[in-house]
Protein backbone atom coordinates (compact mmCIF):
# COMPACT_ATOMS: atom_id res chain seq x y z
CA UNK A 1 0.00 0.00 0.00
CA UNK A 2 1.82 3.46 -0.97
CA UNK A 3 2.05 5.75 1.41
CA UNK A 4 -0.20 8.94 1.47
CA UNK A 5 1.91 11.93 0.64
CA UNK A 6 2.48 14.41 3.25
CA UNK A 7 1.70 18.03 2.46
CA UNK A 8 4.09 20.81 2.59
CA UNK A 9 3.69 24.08 4.39
CA UNK A 10 3.12 25.28 1.01
CA UNK A 11 0.46 23.33 0.14
CA UNK A 12 -1.46 24.15 3.56
CA UNK A 13 -1.56 27.51 2.76
CA UNK A 14 -2.68 27.05 -0.62
CA UNK A 15 -5.48 25.12 0.71
CA UNK A 16 -6.36 27.88 3.36
CA UNK A 17 -6.37 30.52 0.88
CA UNK A 18 -8.37 28.73 -1.30
CA UNK A 19 -11.08 27.49 0.60
CA UNK A 20 -11.55 30.68 2.07
CA UNK A 21 -11.54 32.53 -1.60
CA UNK A 22 -14.50 30.22 -2.36
CA UNK A 23 -16.45 30.36 0.40
CA UNK A 24 -16.07 34.22 0.12
CA UNK A 25 -17.02 33.95 -3.77
CA UNK A 26 -20.18 31.30 -2.30
CA UNK A 27 -21.50 33.89 0.27
CA UNK A 28 -21.08 36.95 -2.61
CA UNK A 29 -23.14 34.71 -4.95
CA UNK A 30 -26.01 33.19 -2.22
CA UNK A 31 -26.47 36.55 -0.18
CA UNK A 32 -27.87 38.53 -2.58
CA UNK A 33 -30.77 35.82 -3.18
CA UNK A 34 -30.93 34.95 0.82
CA UNK A 35 -31.40 38.76 1.65
CA UNK A 36 -34.22 38.99 -1.43
CA UNK A 37 -36.12 36.06 0.55
CA UNK A 38 -36.15 37.56 4.17
CA UNK A 39 -36.76 40.90 2.49
CA UNK A 40 -39.62 39.88 1.25
CA UNK A 41 -40.90 38.33 4.29
CA UNK A 42 -39.70 41.32 6.71
CA UNK A 43 -41.56 44.03 7.99
CA UNK A 44 -40.99 47.12 5.48
CA UNK A 45 -39.85 49.47 7.69
CA UNK A 46 -37.14 46.86 9.90
CA UNK A 47 -36.05 46.60 5.74
CA UNK A 48 -35.35 50.25 5.19
CA UNK A 49 -33.83 50.77 8.56
CA UNK A 50 -31.34 47.49 7.80
CA UNK A 51 -32.03 45.60 10.19
CA UNK A 52 -33.17 42.54 8.54
CA UNK A 53 -30.00 41.79 6.95
CA UNK A 54 -29.42 38.56 8.08
CA UNK A 55 -33.11 36.95 9.27
CA UNK A 56 -36.61 38.18 9.22
CA UNK A 57 -37.46 40.55 11.01
CA UNK A 58 -41.12 41.48 11.85
CA UNK A 59 -42.43 38.41 9.53
CA UNK A 60 -44.82 39.75 7.24
CA UNK A 61 -46.27 38.47 4.59
CA UNK A 62 -48.30 41.61 3.29
CA UNK A 63 -46.17 42.11 -0.18
CA UNK A 64 -47.29 38.50 -0.97
CA UNK A 65 -50.70 39.34 -0.64
CA UNK A 66 -50.71 42.32 -2.56
CA UNK A 67 -48.97 40.54 -5.11
CA UNK A 68 -51.12 37.43 -5.47
CA UNK A 69 -54.04 39.35 -5.32
CA UNK A 70 -53.37 40.62 -8.51
CA UNK A 71 -55.53 38.42 -11.49
CA UNK A 72 -52.65 39.13 -13.82
CA UNK A 73 -50.10 37.28 -11.47
CA UNK A 74 -52.02 34.40 -12.51
CA UNK A 75 -52.60 34.50 -16.01
CA UNK A 76 -48.78 35.33 -16.42
CA UNK A 77 -47.63 32.86 -14.72
CA UNK A 78 -50.09 30.12 -16.80
CA UNK A 79 -48.43 32.14 -19.99
CA UNK A 80 -45.06 31.97 -18.85
CA UNK A 81 -45.23 28.13 -18.72
CA UNK A 82 -46.63 27.95 -22.07
CA UNK A 83 -43.83 29.55 -23.81
CA UNK A 84 -41.24 28.17 -21.45
CA UNK A 85 -42.52 24.30 -22.21
CA UNK A 86 -43.14 25.07 -26.04
CA UNK A 87 -40.01 27.27 -26.30
CA UNK A 88 -37.93 25.49 -24.91
CA UNK A 89 -38.93 22.39 -27.36
CA UNK A 90 -39.00 24.48 -30.07
CA UNK A 91 -35.49 25.27 -29.29
CA UNK A 92 -34.44 22.20 -28.47
CA UNK A 93 -35.35 20.98 -31.82
CA UNK A 94 -34.13 23.85 -34.16
CA UNK A 95 -30.63 23.76 -32.23
CA UNK A 96 -30.17 19.69 -32.33
CA UNK A 97 -31.49 19.15 -35.33
CA UNK A 98 -28.94 21.79 -37.15
CA UNK A 99 -25.68 20.90 -34.99
CA UNK A 100 -25.94 17.34 -35.67
CA UNK A 101 -26.34 18.07 -39.51
CA UNK A 102 -23.31 20.77 -39.43
CA UNK A 103 -21.09 18.26 -37.20
CA UNK A 104 -21.27 15.93 -40.10
CA UNK A 105 -18.19 16.51 -42.15
CA UNK A 106 -19.63 15.41 -45.66
CA UNK A 107 -21.80 18.12 -45.55
CA UNK A 108 -21.55 20.03 -48.33
CA UNK A 109 -21.57 23.83 -47.81
CA UNK A 110 -20.25 23.64 -44.23
CA UNK A 111 -18.10 25.78 -43.58
CA UNK A 112 -20.32 28.76 -46.01
CA UNK A 113 -23.36 27.82 -43.74
CA UNK A 114 -20.83 28.09 -40.39
CA UNK A 115 -19.75 31.52 -41.93
CA UNK A 116 -23.31 32.51 -42.69
CA UNK A 117 -24.57 31.36 -39.07
CA UNK A 118 -22.08 33.49 -37.53
CA UNK A 119 -22.82 36.52 -38.94
CA UNK A 120 -26.58 36.35 -38.22
CA UNK A 121 -25.27 35.90 -34.64
CA UNK A 122 -23.32 38.75 -34.49
CA UNK A 123 -25.68 41.42 -36.67
CA UNK A 124 -29.12 41.22 -36.30
CA UNK A 125 -31.64 42.76 -39.12
CA UNK A 126 -32.86 44.78 -36.57
CA UNK A 127 -36.17 45.36 -34.18
CA UNK A 128 -38.21 47.88 -36.76
CA UNK A 129 -37.42 45.10 -39.78
CA UNK A 130 -38.00 41.98 -37.67
CA UNK A 131 -41.27 43.85 -36.30
CA UNK A 132 -42.23 44.11 -40.19
CA UNK A 133 -41.35 40.89 -41.16
CA UNK A 134 -43.65 39.36 -38.78
CA UNK A 135 -46.33 41.55 -38.93
CA UNK A 136 -46.51 40.90 -42.28
CA UNK A 137 -46.93 36.87 -41.62
CA UNK A 138 -49.35 37.79 -39.06
CA UNK A 139 -47.86 36.63 -36.16
CA UNK A 140 -47.90 40.31 -34.03
CA UNK A 141 -49.93 40.15 -31.21
CA UNK A 142 -50.15 36.12 -31.06
CA UNK A 143 -48.48 33.54 -28.80
CA UNK A 144 -46.89 32.22 -31.78
CA UNK A 145 -44.51 35.10 -31.76
CA UNK A 146 -42.95 34.33 -28.83
CA UNK A 147 -41.97 30.87 -29.72
CA UNK A 148 -40.54 30.95 -32.75
CA UNK A 149 -38.45 33.65 -31.08
CA UNK A 150 -36.77 30.83 -29.58
CA UNK A 151 -36.50 28.33 -32.44
CA UNK A 152 -32.59 29.03 -32.75
CA UNK A 153 -29.67 30.12 -30.89
CA UNK A 154 -26.58 30.08 -33.09
CA UNK A 155 -24.28 29.60 -30.20
CA UNK A 156 -26.20 26.57 -28.74
CA UNK A 157 -25.85 25.17 -31.72
CA UNK A 158 -22.27 25.55 -31.74
CA UNK A 159 -22.17 23.89 -27.99
CA UNK A 160 -24.10 21.14 -29.50
CA UNK A 161 -22.05 20.51 -32.97
CA UNK A 162 -19.20 20.68 -30.79
CA UNK A 163 -20.14 18.03 -28.45
CA UNK A 164 -21.26 15.72 -31.46
CA UNK A 165 -17.82 16.36 -33.08
CA UNK A 166 -16.32 15.47 -29.71
CA UNK A 167 -18.26 12.36 -28.64
CA UNK A 168 -19.46 10.75 -31.82
CA UNK A 169 -16.48 9.21 -34.50
CA UNK A 170 -17.13 8.65 -37.86
CA UNK A 171 -16.69 5.00 -37.48
CA UNK A 172 -20.01 5.09 -35.44
CA UNK A 173 -22.04 5.86 -38.07
CA UNK A 174 -20.26 4.17 -40.59
CA UNK A 175 -20.82 1.30 -39.30
CA UNK A 176 -24.44 2.25 -38.66
CA UNK A 177 -25.08 3.12 -42.42
CA UNK A 178 -23.35 -0.23 -43.49
CA UNK A 179 -25.87 -2.08 -41.58
CA UNK A 180 -28.52 -0.21 -43.46
CA UNK A 181 -29.27 2.89 -41.33
CA UNK A 182 -30.24 5.77 -42.84
CA UNK A 183 -29.30 9.17 -41.71
CA UNK A 184 -32.25 10.06 -39.95
CA UNK A 185 -32.59 6.38 -37.90
CA UNK A 186 -28.68 7.10 -37.04
CA UNK A 187 -29.99 10.48 -35.89
CA UNK A 188 -33.00 8.97 -33.98
CA UNK A 189 -31.43 6.08 -32.87
CA UNK A 190 -27.77 6.49 -31.84
CA UNK A 191 -27.52 10.48 -31.74
CA UNK A 192 -30.61 11.36 -30.04
CA UNK A 193 -30.49 8.85 -26.92
CA UNK A 194 -26.77 9.21 -26.43
CA UNK A 195 -26.93 13.07 -25.99
CA UNK A 196 -29.37 13.28 -22.40
CA UNK A 197 -26.54 15.61 -21.21
CA UNK A 198 -25.66 18.42 -23.86
CA UNK A 199 -30.05 18.64 -24.39
CA UNK A 200 -30.17 19.29 -20.67
CA UNK A 201 -27.73 22.17 -21.19
CA UNK A 202 -30.00 23.10 -23.67
CA UNK A 203 -33.51 22.89 -22.22
CA UNK A 204 -32.31 24.86 -19.50
CA UNK A 205 -30.48 27.48 -21.34
CA UNK A 206 -33.41 27.91 -23.00
CA UNK A 207 -35.99 27.44 -20.38
CA UNK A 208 -33.88 30.25 -18.00
CA UNK A 209 -33.98 32.18 -21.20
CA UNK A 210 -37.65 31.85 -22.04
CA UNK A 211 -39.12 32.50 -18.25
CA UNK A 212 -36.92 36.01 -18.13
CA UNK A 213 -37.55 37.05 -20.99
CA UNK A 214 -40.44 40.35 -21.72
CA UNK A 215 -39.00 42.49 -24.28
CA UNK A 216 -40.14 40.32 -27.31
CA UNK A 217 -43.66 40.09 -25.56
CA UNK A 218 -43.45 43.91 -25.17
CA UNK A 219 -43.08 44.47 -28.46
CA UNK A 220 -45.09 42.21 -30.12
CA UNK A 221 -48.02 41.65 -27.88
CA UNK A 222 -50.86 43.97 -27.35
CA UNK A 223 -53.02 41.69 -25.57
CA UNK A 224 -52.58 41.74 -21.63
CA UNK A 225 -54.02 38.23 -21.55
CA UNK A 226 -51.19 36.91 -23.35
CA UNK A 227 -48.57 38.84 -21.65
CA UNK A 228 -45.85 36.49 -19.56
CA UNK A 229 -44.97 37.02 -16.06
CA UNK A 230 -42.12 38.89 -16.30
CA UNK A 231 -44.54 42.15 -18.25
CA UNK A 232 -46.67 41.55 -15.89
CA UNK A 233 -43.90 41.60 -12.63
CA UNK A 234 -42.26 44.82 -15.16
CA UNK A 235 -45.94 46.79 -15.27
CA UNK A 236 -46.12 46.16 -10.84
CA UNK A 237 -42.45 47.40 -10.41
CA UNK A 238 -43.15 50.54 -12.65
CA UNK A 239 -46.85 51.36 -10.73
CA UNK A 240 -45.25 50.62 -7.70
CA UNK A 241 -42.00 53.12 -8.30
CA UNK A 242 -44.54 55.92 -10.10
CA UNK A 243 -46.17 55.81 -6.15
CA UNK A 244 -44.87 59.28 -4.82
CA UNK A 245 -46.38 61.37 -1.59
CA UNK A 246 -48.29 64.70 -2.76
CA UNK A 247 -46.47 67.28 -1.32
CA UNK A 248 -49.73 69.25 -1.04
CA UNK A 249 -51.54 66.63 0.35
CA UNK A 250 -48.94 66.19 3.02
CA UNK A 251 -49.30 69.39 4.08
CA UNK A 252 -52.97 69.01 4.57
CA UNK A 253 -52.93 65.24 6.20
CA UNK A 254 -54.05 64.13 9.05
CA UNK A 255 -51.45 61.72 11.11
CA UNK A 256 -53.53 58.90 10.07
CA UNK A 257 -53.55 59.33 6.48
CA UNK A 258 -49.29 59.91 6.95
CA UNK A 259 -48.89 56.62 8.45
CA UNK A 260 -51.02 55.19 5.75
CA UNK A 261 -49.20 56.73 2.69
CA UNK A 262 -45.87 55.96 4.20
CA UNK A 263 -46.71 52.19 4.88
CA UNK A 264 -47.81 51.78 1.41
CA UNK A 265 -44.36 53.69 -0.02
CA UNK A 266 -42.48 50.82 2.34
CA UNK A 267 -44.57 48.19 1.10
CA UNK A 268 -44.17 48.96 -2.21
CA UNK A 269 -40.40 48.77 -1.57
CA UNK A 270 -40.78 45.51 0.50
CA UNK A 271 -42.86 44.32 -2.98
CA UNK A 272 -39.81 44.52 -4.89
CA UNK A 273 -38.22 41.92 -2.99
CA UNK A 274 -41.45 39.51 -3.12
CA UNK A 275 -41.52 40.14 -6.93
CA UNK A 276 -37.74 38.67 -7.77
CA UNK A 277 -38.45 35.64 -5.48
CA UNK A 278 -42.03 34.54 -6.91
CA UNK A 279 -40.21 35.08 -10.74
CA UNK A 280 -36.99 32.95 -9.69
CA UNK A 281 -38.61 30.18 -7.93
CA UNK A 282 -39.70 27.89 -10.40
CA UNK A 283 -36.24 28.10 -12.10
CA UNK A 284 -34.60 27.34 -8.63
CA UNK A 285 -36.70 24.40 -8.53
CA UNK A 286 -36.03 23.11 -11.52
CA UNK A 287 -32.39 23.62 -11.24
CA UNK A 288 -31.61 21.15 -9.01
CA UNK A 289 -32.74 18.38 -10.98
CA UNK A 290 -30.97 18.87 -14.32
CA UNK A 291 -27.41 20.08 -12.08
CA UNK A 292 -25.44 16.94 -13.14
CA UNK A 293 -26.48 16.96 -16.48
CA UNK A 294 -25.95 20.39 -16.88
CA UNK A 295 -22.30 20.33 -15.72
CA UNK A 296 -21.41 16.79 -17.63
CA UNK A 297 -22.93 18.50 -20.90
CA UNK A 298 -20.90 21.81 -20.26
CA UNK A 299 -17.80 20.47 -19.73
CA UNK A 300 -17.97 18.02 -22.33
CA UNK A 301 -19.49 20.37 -25.20
CA UNK A 302 -17.18 23.10 -24.27
CA UNK A 303 -13.85 21.46 -25.77
CA UNK A 304 -12.95 19.21 -28.84
CA UNK A 305 -11.26 16.27 -28.75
Amino acid sequence: MAKRKMKTRFDVVFDIVNTTLLVLIMIIMLYPMYFTIIASFSDPNQVQTGKAFLMVKGFNIDAYYNVFKNKDIWSGYLNSIYYTLLGTLAGLTGTITCAYAMSRKYLKGRKVLMVFFMITMYFSGGLIPGYLVNQTLGLVNTRTVIIIGSFFSVYNMIIVRTFYQSNFPDEIYEAAKIDGCRELGVFFRMALPLSGAIIAVIALYNAVGQWNSYFGALIYLSDKKKWPLQLILRNILIQNQGMSIDMDRLKTASADELATMLKKQQLAETMKYSLIFISSLPMLIAYPFVQKYFVKGVMIGSIKG
